[in-house]
């Protein structure tokens, strides 16, 4: 089992689902754990889970969406173990729905918590972090696009953007930084019949947690700048995304130059697109069988983590 004796790690979004086990697990390799969740009620049954197996925790009811809070949570995590070694970046939001049906206030408070809470508090945890740090950002499957949760998507491709960022940045600090996108039994697809065939009851958060732990520990020196997908039976890399052949060249593109590379030869190389790798209009037409029309008023898309 991976050790984290005498280690120090902050673990966002906890209260609850995949943050309750992260830092369950954490503390039950050793790791004395920030339990952090604006739900303080919910952090505080984490905290009390930990103690009460004899690990070491101290709760934060701290926002990550401010700047402000996110770097006293860092701070609180120095002040009561006088260090920080490890950083999962968990707490995020969720809702499913069509795109001329978003609300700007709620697309707001989405970003603010899933993208902006993971800068903030991997900007302050990485300014007191030392060699051999590990910083763990949660992103998702998602982030390949997904039917009804375009800006969640967003979001957790733009986490998968700022770790491959951050693991070239913080490489000569000796810090490294992942992104895993997990898929359990959450309250994120509790709610949702098609969510919960596909997610079946075994697949709780426990299992993604060794992956985690994984990752904060010695045992995951060298790797960094890695997106790894785990929903319980797999476990596989991320692959990232490319420039993909070929590559036409020309002295200067026109309209009519333009028009051509694309009837005459991206034509055959267009990508599917989205979790479900959907099919271009011009490919869909040779490839797939008659095709069923899509209900866009079904919202109760399978939901990632």
């Amino acid at each position: 089992m991976t050790s984290l004796d005498g280690r120090a790690v902050v673990v966002t979004g906890a209260g609850q689902g995949l943050g309750r086990a992260f830092a369950r697990h954490a503390a039950a390799a050793g790791a004395a754990v920030v339990v952090n969740d604006v739900d303080e009620g919910l952090a505080n049954e984490t905290a009390a889970l930990i103690t009460a197996s004899g690990g070491a925790a101290v709760v934060s009811a701290h926002s990550v969406a401010d700047a402000d809070e996110a770097r006293a949570l860092v701070d609180l995590c120095v002040a009561e173990y006088g260090r920080l070694d490890g950083l999962v970046n968990n707490a995020g939001l969720n809702y499913a729905v069509l795109p001329w049906d978003e609300d700007a206030r709620l697309a707001k408070e989405l970003v603010e918590v899933n993208l902006l809470g993971v800068i903030y508090t991997g900007l302050a945890a990485m300014r007191v972090m030392g060699r051999d740090g590990s910083i763990v950002n949660i992103s998702s499957g998602a982030l390949l696009g997904q039917r009804a949760r375009g800006t969640y998507a967003a979001t957790k491709g733009a986490v998968a953007s700022l770790t491959y960022s951050w693991a070239l940045d913080l490489e000569v600090a000796g810090i490294r930084v992942n992104a895993v996108c997990p898929l359990a039994r959450t309250r994120m697809v509790l709610g949702c019949e098609r969510s919960l065939r596909n997610c079946p009851p075994d697949r709780t958060p426990e299992r993604v947690a060794p992956l985690v732990t994984f990752l904060l520990g010695d045992r995951s020196r060298g790797v960094t700048g890695q997106v790894i997908r785990c929903n319980g039976p797999q476990l596989h890399i991320v692959g990232q995304p490319f420039f993909k052949a070929p590559v036409l060249e020309r002295d200067n593109w026109d309209d009519e130059s333009v028009e051509r590379a694309f009837d005459e030869v991206f034509a055959a190389h267009l990508e599917p697109y989205g979790l479900e790798k959907r099919l271009p209009p011009t490919l869909r037409e040779w490839l797939e069988p008659a095709h069923v029309p899509v209900d866009f008023d079904d919202r109760a898309a399978v939901g990632e983590n």
